[in-house]
């Protein structure tokens, strides 16, 4: 007992130190620990995104419609007398100018029958003058009391009788001579002849259609607009303002066509809410031709305006959205109204003040009322704003790495 007694005093003073140690080194372990966790990374900033403030500008604005191309004149050319084509006088799908000879159909049949009318005529003509020289005897003899007055009447009817059968056979001339000149077929207006729908020896009737023709030197662009462009275009028309309308064809960029406001139909389409609109443009050129799609854009006047770029809007059922970048770097959720587009932005109408700064990319990250580390450059519109936002987040992101 007494040799274990030694044994542990003498151990007591190396447990002592070993339990120092131990103490120290938790004690240090410790201090590395708090010192790791206050170099590690800052608090999460939230999800990179760029904005850009919304612009306030003065703009025209416009309307855009889809419509066709129709032709001022059109006309289908039909015989008006029957018979056998003798003579097809034009190219398919060249131009003709008013008065120019198309058809010929066989005029010998219109030409004797002209002849006869025109003999039958003169005829007439020649008894009515002959009652009348009767007449002027009569009434001579009348006066020195050489014939009754029954025969002096009897001869004053005769006379006109003739006169009347006279000038009827006139007419009858007329109608012939007439059918005559049908024989020629004629453009009745300037412009591009189609083809030949009845081909030389073909009997035809006045139910035939032979060809058409259509004027190009101005032409209309069609097209239905809304309710809301209808009221604008009436009130201007009211005051007396030319309503400024631009076409743009299936292969032009942008609308380089100017013509103005033409024709607004006298009432509005209640099932489809439409209203038939025409535009009148010149076409010296001939580039515009009857049938062609349209795409019809109606100007409006200067106001000023709000403008973000389409890439901003974000689409919540029938809803339209935009991110606000608001206080504290936050992302707000706001509701807005939207106008047609000016110039590649769109126009915002309610929702919306001058300087909000909306979040143009990284709409899919953002998340109502969480915070957003966002990045500002300018507001443009198009493949312009996602090659800048793209390039923007490549570079944050790349210096968040680093």
């Amino acid at each position: 007992m007494r040799q274990m007694n030694r044994f542990g005093t003498a151990l007591r003073p190396l447990l002592l130190a070993l339990g120092a140690t131990g103490i120290a080194a938790a004690l240090a372990g410790c201090s590395d620990a708090a010192g790791q966790a206050a170099a590690g990374p800052a608090p999460d900033a939230g999800p990179a995104v760029t904005a850009s403030a919304v612009l306030e500008q003065p703009v025209a604005e416009t309307q855009e419609f889809s419509g066709r191309l129709e032709a001022v004149e059109r006309v289908e050319i039909r015989p008006r007398v029957a018979g056998f084509i003798t003579s097809v006088n034009f190219k398919p799908g060249t131009d003709v100018k008013k008065g120019d000879v198309l058809f010929v159909i066989d005029p010998r049949p219109y030409q004797a029958e002209a002849d006869r009318a025109e003999a039958a005529a003169k005829s007439a003509r020649a008894r009515a003058d002959l009652a009348r020289l009767e007449l002027q005897r009569a009434e001579r003899l009348l006066g020195d009391k050489a014939i009754a007055q029954r025969e002096y009447e009897e001869k004053a009817a005769a006379q006109k009788e003739l006169d009347a059968s006279a000038l009827a056979a006139a007419a009858q001339a007329e109608a012939a001579r007439l059918n005559l000149s049908y024989t020629r077929v004629t453009a009745p207006i300037s412009g591009r002849v189609s083809k030949a729908e009845v081909t030389l020896g073909n009997l035809v009737d006045a139910s035939a259609v032979l060809t058409s023709v259509v004027s190009l030197d101005r032409i209309y662009a069609s097209f239905d607009g809304d309710e809301e462009t209808f009221l604008r275009v009436s009130r201007r028309a009211r005051a007396g303002q030319a309503v400024p309308v631009r076409v743009g064809l299936v292969n032009e960029d942008g609308f380089p066509h100017e013509g103005a406001l033409e024709f607004v139909d006298n009432q509005l389409d209640a099932r489809s809410g439409s209203v038939r609109m025409r535009a009148a443009f010149a076409n010296a050129d001939r580039s515009m031709t009857p049938g062609l799609f349209a795409r019809v854009q109606i100007g409006g006047e200067r106001s000023r305006a709000l403008l973000v770029t389409d890439r901003a809007i974000g689409t919540d059922q029938s809803r339209k959205f935009v991110f606000v970048v608001g206080d504290g770097g936050k992302a707000e959720y706001r509701e807005i109204k939207l106008g047609p587009v000016v110039d590649g932005l769109r126009i915002v109408r309610a929702g919306l003040k001058p300087g909000d700064k909306v979040i143009v990319n990284g709409l899919q990250r953002v998340r109502p009322g969480a915070p957003v580390s966002a990045q500002v450059v300018p507001m443009v519109a198009g493949a312009a704003q996602a090659k800048d936002a793209n390039a923007t987040l490549a570079m944050t992101n790349t210096a968040n790495k680093e």
